[in-house]
């Protein structure tokens, strides 16, 4: 196929193991994704968020926490998604510390416009936060300028070699307090402009994408773990199991339900615009 026969689409994604084991396939040619041509805008989650606000990238990852503020210019795929399946993000300190010591001094988030944010606030209640970028925020916890940390993407794994302790892991609190429903963290979401066809499309390229990672992982998990940030194969390897597995292949009725629950919640405290009709939320791919 010549050049000028296929359209060049971007996928903006987190420069983190899982979203480069997804769409590592897509992005490298390992199937035919005529008419497009897919290439990587690597930038992190909050950055993402924004960036989707103003429709820069025709797919993105985005927070589920930020769904709602771009659904008029983007559909959620029903693949793609990160989900914590009885685990996510975590809660660590430099020393042992309560909950109730957690919520009366200074935790560093990596957004506000993130899932983790939101469900810190949904399981905590309001806090004292700060911004911090997610690479950095375990820096900050061990220099003590922060009385904890909320740390996301490979950290998840790695926050005991650093010395720190863990208080919580808000997809425990999750899986608790909904009666096993996996944490929605990151979806897929397509510029709705495109239109139906290309939509889905694309969607369809990015499952099989996904597929095609899980199905044969070996050169994907070495592409991954470049962006791991100095992690060694064994956590490369667990880290983007954890958030690709099955479930980012189709969400299934359990992942939809989890993900509408969570914007629920969300409105219930006022973090999520109360207008958003949750049950009517499309997802792309599904059937539904």
């Amino acid at each position: 196929m010549a050049s000028g026969d296929s359209r060049s689409i971007r996928i903006g994604h987190s420069p983190d193991p899982d979203d480069a084991f997804m769409f590592h396939a897509m992005t490298t040619g390992r199937f035919d994704t005529t008419p497009y041509l897919y290439e990587h805008a690597l930038l992190d989650i909050e950055t993402l968020n924004q960036k989707a606000l103003d429709c820069e990238f025709e797919v993105s990852a985005v927070s589920i926490h930020a769904l709602p503020d771009v659904l008029g210019n983007y559909v959620l795929m029903n693949c793609g998604a990160s989900m914590g399946e009885g685990y996510g993000p975590r809660i660590v300190t430099l020393g042992e510390k309560t909950l109730d010591e957690v919520r009366n001094g200074t935790i560093a988030i990596p957004g506000t416009k993130t899932s983790a944010h939101l469900a810190l606030r949904i399981m905590i209640g309001d806090l004292d936060t700060v911004v911090v970028p997610f690479d950095e925020i375990m820096n900050e916890v061990k220099a003590g300028n922060v009385d904890a940390g909320l740390i996301i993407h490979e950290g998840q794994l790695t926050w005991k070699d650093e010395g720190l302790f863990l208080v919580a892991d808000l997809g425990e609190m999750w899986a608790q307090r909904t009666g096993g429903l996996p944490l929605p963290l990151g979806g897929n979401v397509v510029r709705r402009d495109l239109g139906t066809e290309a939509c889905d499309i694309i969607t369809e390229h990015v499952r099989l994408s996904i597929a095609h990672a899980i199905n044969d992982p070996k050169e994907g998990l070495a592409f991954a773990i470049e962006w791991g940030r100095g992690i060694d194969e064994a956590t490369n390897e667990e880290f983007v199991q954890m958030y690709v597995n099955n479930r980012t292949i189709d969400y299934g009725p359990e992942g939809r339900e989890a993900v509408r629950r969570f914007l629920k919640e969300g409105q219930q405290i006022g973090m999520i615009r109360a207008d958003l009709d949750v049950d009517a939320l499309e997802f792309i791919g599904s059937g539904e």
